[in-house]
Formats: structure tokens, C-alpha cells, sequence
């Protein structure tokens, strides 16, 4: 993470995209464990039986999570599946309301997948039309970004046929490439650039290094290091809702790599000690924000309330 300057109290950081502090989230999911049966009353014991329904139990999707984006980075967000990292990136963008904390951005954060705004029985052109529209752009601008948005997502005549003629890699990288078209000041990423081959890692590479050079931020979430590693400057490692370590992107790469590798051999030990390192190296570190215009934002999720 850079930092502007180093005083007593901390670190300063001036140029914050997003600020997220003491986020928790919790889910109240089902579950078929025999305890959770057992922890519910006789009558709703009876009652969940007889309709085939299981107990809910909470689950903390995110413990407490900090961080602080800065314009020009690019910050993968690694971990396996259930890590919580999908939850983090719908945080950000203001999709859900955490239990505690708050998170503050500079400007609307963009989630890759507009899926609420495009239609699989129209063909791909029209779709392009549609997530343009729901990002705020005019249908002028959309008509205009059409052609760098087909020549991104490499999906050529396929753009005039029916989305639900996609190949799920097809349909993801088009969602890709109308999310980047725009040139969001916050483009948040989760998981779709594994579906494209070479070429497309090639072209989304360069789309991304324009937004970052364009003072934009850039949140990639994978359980792929490589992924990370190639294309973050920063990488964050989240394990069951918390943050294991913060630092460079290829050294946090590195050590989630090693980790899973020992994990999947039964190195249980090794792995163990791989985790203590990276806490103690890269505990996050909470910063001093030098941006007052920053405090007068909402919340993202307060919007949503």
C-alpha cells in the first residue's frame, strides 16, 4: 500500500478512493447440523419437520474488515471460496447492508455483472445498449462504445445474436468489457477474467492499466494467484471473513500459493506457519485520512437503505 507520509499516529493517506472500517456481515443461513436443530424451540422443531425446512444459523460472512483504496491501484482479493470476498466487493459497491462499520467511496463504485440490466432473449448489441444505460451513460455514448466493447470482450458476429446463445466465458467477458468501457473511477471485478483465453487476458490487461493510469482503482477478486499476481499491485488474503494480510501483490500471491499448496498435501503445520508470517508481516494497518471531503460522503450501503 503506498502512503503519503509517516507521522507519530500513523500512516497518512491524501488521495483515498474508498474507505472501508470495521465492516462486519452476517447471514442467517440454513443448516441441516444436528445441533442447530437442537438449538431451536420444540414447537419450531415440529413445524420446521413437517414443511421439509431446515434451522438458520448466523454466519459472519466478514469479521470486522478494514481497508483504504487509493486512486491508481489495482488490489486483488484473494481466498478460497466462502472467504468472503464476493461479500466485500458487494459492500463496496452498495449492494448489501453490513451489521456494523461503514464504507465510503469517492464516487459509484462499479460491479462487474449487470445482470440485472441485460436480457438473454436480445441479441449482445442490444445488451451492450442496456448495461450502458443501467452504468448511467446516455444511449448516445453506449452506441459510441459499442465497437471498443465488441472488440474487447473478442466476440465478434456473436454480438448480434441472442445473449442466451453465449458460452458462459462469452457472456462474461462481454459483461467485462461493458463494465471497463465506461471508465469507472472504481471498477470492482469478481472472478470473470478467468474465462477468457490469452488474448482476452492480453486486452483486459491493457483496458485495466488505462483505468489505473487514468487515477482509477481497480478490485480484483480470485482464488487464483497467478491472477493476482500478474495483475495487482496490492493484494489482500481474506480467510473466513478476515484479513490474513495486505501487502504487495506478488508476495501475497506468493504466500496464498504456497499455503494452499501445503493445504491440499496435508502439510497442515507448514501451512500454519506460512499464515503466522503473513499475519505478522502484513497485518493491516489502519491510516490517518487526510481528505475531509471524503467524510461528507455517505456510506454506499447507507444509500441503499
Amino acid at each position: 500500500m503506498a502512503w503519503s507520509a509517516e507521522t507519530d499516529g500513523g500512516s497518512v493517506m491524501t488521495d483515498p478512493t474508498v474507505v472501508v472500517r470495521d465492516v462486519r456481515v452476517r447471514y442467517h443461513s440454513p443448516s441441516s447440523d444436528a445441533a442447530a436443530m437442537r438449538a431451536v424451540s420444540p414447537a419450531t422443531r415440529v413445524f420446521l419437520r413437517a414443511t421439509g425446512q431446515q434451522p438458520k444459523v448466523d454466519v459472519d460472512a466478514l469479521k470486522g474488515v478494514s481497508l483504504v483504496a487509493r486512486a491508481g491501484e489495482s488490489i486483488g482479493i484473494l481466498g478460497r471460496n466462502g472467504s468472503g470476498k464476493s461479500t466485500l466487493l458487494r459492500i463496496i459497491a452498495g449492494l448489501e447492508t453490513p451489521l456494523t462499520g461503514s464504507v465510503m467511496a469517492r464516487s459509484t463504485p462499479v460491479l462487474l455483472g449487470v445482470n440485472a440490466a441485460l436480457v438473454p432473449d436480445l441479441p449482445g448489441e442490444r445488451n451492450v445498449i442496456l448495461g450502458c444505460l443501467a452504468m448511467g451513460l446516455s444511449k448516445a455514448q453506449a452506441r459510441e462504445l459499442l465497437p471498443e466493447v465488441v472488440e474487447l470482450a473478442g466476440i465478434g458476429k456473436a454480438i448480434y445474436r441472442p445473449m442466451k446463445t453465449y458460452s458462459s466465458g462469452m457472456a462474461s467477458r462481454l459483461r467485462f468489457a461493458i463494465a471497463a468501457a465506461a471508465n469507472p473511477d472504481i471498477l470492482l471485478i469478481d472472478e470473470a477474467l478467468s474465462t477468457g483465453d490469452a488474448a482476452f487476458k492480453e486486452r483486459s490487461e491493457r483496458k485495466m492499466a488505462e483505468l489505473r493510469k487514468a487515477a482509477g482503482t481497480v478490485f480484483i477478486v480470485s482464488h487464483a494467484a497467478q491472477t493476482i499476481e500478474e495483475m495487482c499491485s496490492r493484494a489482500i488474503w481474506l480467510m473466513e471473513g478476515e484479513i490474513i494480510g495486505d501487502g504487495p501483490g506478488p508476495e501475497i500471491a506468493h504466500d496464498y500459493r504456497w499455503w494452499s499448496w501445503n493445504i491440499t498435501k496435508n502439510e497442515f503445520a507448514k501451512a500454519d506457519e506460512i499464515l503466522a508470517r503473513c499475519r505478522e508481516k502484513w497485518a493491516p494497518r489502519e491510516p490517518i485520512i487526510a481528505d475531509p471531503e471524503l467524510y461528507k460522503r455517505q456510506p454506499r450501503h447507507a444509500l441503499n437503505v
